[in-house]
């Protein structure tokens, strides 16, 4: 649940879900993977819209505001428990920096067996947000995220990311992260200027 506003933003308390929460987002995900991996025949497809026109309708009446669900409170679970987020498991959290591994799944293709280049931003956006928060920043917003694409980033494939605050200037804090493979091959590196809200920006 939310508590005291901070800078327009809501302050979120850790969710801690019963197991079958993890459950259910990795079967989601799965089902993501082959919403664009397969070619059902006719049958199969009405029954399988039957089958998630139902789930959505036993999941509806329990619609909740914003940082009452678990989604993106659940620490311990990849991508936060959101499905929005890659679901990465983060290593390291702390003043320093933060580093998380994880692979883009068939979902996240872009083509010929290469990350959508579009994923890498997400990617690189939630991380400066938590390198930030780490780093013992204000709530903040991004003002600028410059990629530069070093190599193809591969689908299927344990990957790791990490970044940390540079510079410190006022309201403004200058992130630097790298995108590599565990061999240390660098397929992305990324800058990015955060600056904290005003009392009651959104």
């Amino acid at each position: 649940m939310s508590d005291t506003p901070h800078g327009g933003f809501p302050r979120f308390t850790p969710a801690h879900p019963p197991a079958d929460f993890g459950r259910l987002l990795e079967a989601l995900r799965t089902i993501q993977d082959l919403a664009v991996s397969t070619d059902l025949p006719e049958e199969q497809l009405a029954a399988a819209a039957d089958q998630a026109e139902k789930l959505a309708a036993a999941m509806a009446p329990y619609v909740v505001p914003e940082g009452a669900s678990p989604a993106g409170r659940s620490l311990e679970l990849p991508g936060r428990g959101s499905l929005l987020l890659l679901p990465w498991t983060i290593e390291k959290y702390g003043p320093d920096g933060v580093q998380a591994t994880g692979v883009f799944r068939r979902y996240h293709l872009g083509g010929n067996a290469a990350a959508h280049g579009g994923t890498l931003p997400l990617l690189f956006d939630d991380l400066f947000g938590l390198i930030q928060h780490a780093y013992g920043r204000p709530r903040s917003r991004t003002a600028f995220l410059h990629i530069d694409y070093r190599a193809v980033t591969p689908l299927d494939q344990q990957l790791r990311v990490s970044g940390h605050v540079t510079k410190v200037e006022g309201r403004k804090a200058f992130i630097e992260a790298v995108l590599t493979d565990l061999d240390g091959k660098v397929l992305a590196e990324c800058h990015s200027l955060m600056v904290s809200l005003l009392p009651g920006q959104p």
